[in-house]
């Protein structure tokens, strides 16, 4: 990507007139190379304008403020950088035209992600967002990736409150939406699930009109979500009516085969991975895929190819036992997600959940956690719990008359007491928010039971 700092200072609401260029944008120094726009980010713990003399130093040629900085360099000044940062990169996106898909839901987003990256690449040079970068400020760091080469880019949109998928969708411009679900997930700050369904739909705000919409056809407010103007195209397990329909499913030992069902003809898919909620995430992905031109046989290849990614509900096989990692986040609609995968787990001994709090739900965090214990009891031989909220897993459960779920002070307490527990054959599922760092569990275990 190379622009002036003529069109870049244009692209941001500036009258300034500055010689020269730009060649990648970031806002750590860290990341600056000769060439760079240092964006100035400023937030409740740290100020990027203090980091300007710093950010000339290791080579960038312009920096982007909204405020005096120490800089002997071109400063493109702008009313805030945070809207700067969007705006620049909207830009960037308007100079290329290409399929840009956009991605949202509170539970699979990533996964989905992963899966249509993969499907897409099949026919296109697909750019794609890394890790976590699907907030306002990650999503323009995507599309700075972009250069002459890229031809499709699948762009993920999370959110915590209204209006932030609003303004990624205005920048990105997506030819076309996914949304995968709508639950519990953010609660606190959105207040019900017709708020988050609201929050979600923002997606739509920065697509042209007839537009598709690719939604979870299960999903009883995506099918009942209103859509005018756009042209919805659904996927589904228990719809009959979908447009895509997973059907003939069949769990194996670390993967589950399947057909889709589209315009009556059957396309059979091994995905590399358990659980209905990633049979959903194929289908969205088979579904942009169609859409998009890539071939069927293409798109078998891919899903086949799939590997989980961080800790997001990863099989691994340590000695005897069986682990599934998934710590990356929790929700409720991911809890009962995780346990439905264990439940459906090839296992010749006991199944273990080893549950931790979720977090973010607001008022109903107490309830949500009841509810998901009670669940979990119903589902696993042997329930471990650890955390401030996680004692709630308890209370419905042990009401119910189950004596197989536990509540541990601290995580130490919880591994000494799995490590005692777990026989050869078991299958042992970690679930919970990343603020409650399960990976110390997991490395525990590993340390006894060595992976493979």
């Amino acid at each position: 990507m190379r622009l002036t700092l003529e069109e870049t200072a244009k692209a941001v609401g500036s009258t300034d007139i500055f010689d020269g260029e730009i060649t990648s944008v970031c806002r750590d120094t860290r990341d600056v190379s000769p060439g760079s726009l240092f964006i100035c980010l400023e937030g409740d713990r740290f100020d990027g304008h203090a980091f300007a003399r710093r950010a000339q130093e290791c080579g960038a040629a312009a920096i982007l403020a909204h405020k005096k900085v120490d800089a002997d360099i071109p400063v493109i000044m702008c009313e805030n950088t945070r809207r700067g940062i969007l705006d620049l990169a909207a830009y960037v996106r308007s100079l290329k035209k290409i399929p840009v898909v956009a991605l949202t839901g509170s539970v699979g987003k990533t996964t989905t992600k992963e899966m249509i990256t993969l499907v897409m690449s099949e026919k296109y040079n697909t750019l794609s967002t890394i890790g976590n970068l699907n907030n306002e400020i990650g999503l323009p760091l995507t599309i700075f990736r972009m250069d002459e080469d890229t031809e499709a880019a699948v762009l993920e949109m999370g959110m915590n409150h209204f209006g932030e998928i609003s303004n990624m969708s205005k920048c990105a411009r997506p030819t076309m939406a996914v949304i995968t679900n709508i639950g519990v997930s953010h609660m606190e700050n959105l207040g019900s699930r017709a708020g988050i369904l609201q929050a979600k739909t923002e997606i739509l705000h920065g697509m042209e009109k007839g537009s598709c919409v690719i939604i979870n056809g299960d999903d009883e407010y995506l099918s009942n979500a209103d859509l005018r103007g756009f042209r919805p195209v659904t996927y589904a397990i228990e719809n009959p009516c979908a447009d895509f329909i997973a059907r003939h499913i069949t769990p194996e030992e670390a993967g589950t085969g399947f057909d889709i069902l589209h315009d009556g003809r059957d396309y059979s898919i091994y995905l590399p991975a358990i659980g209905l909620h990633n049979i959903y995430n194929a289908l969205a992905a088979f579904a942009v895929g169609w859409l998009n031109g890539v071939e069927p046989e293409k798109m078998k290849e891919a899903l086949g190819g799939y590997v989980p990614s961080g800790m997001r509900q990863r099989v691994v096989s340590a000695g005897d036992i069986t682990v599934i990692e998934d710590c990356y986040n929790a929700s409720p609609d991911s809890i009962r997600a995780a346990l439905s995968a264990l439940s459906a787990l090839q296992c010749h001994g006991k199944r273990i959940a080893v549950l931790g709090d979720m977090l973010e739900l607001g008022e109903a965090s107490e309830q949500l956690h009841r509810s998901c214990g009670l669940t979990a009891a119903k589902s696993a031989d042997l329930v471990l719990c650890c955390g401030d909220m996680a004692k709630h897993y308890l209370t419905d459960a042990v009401s119910s008359g189950y004596d197989n779920i536990k509540y541990f002070a601290s995580k130490q307490e919880l591994l000494g007491y799995l490590l005692d527990s777990i026989e050869s054959g078991d299958s042992v599922l970690f679930k919970a928010s990343r603020a409650m760092k399960f990976e110390d569990l997991l490395d525990g275990v590993y340390a006894v039971h060595k992976k493979s």
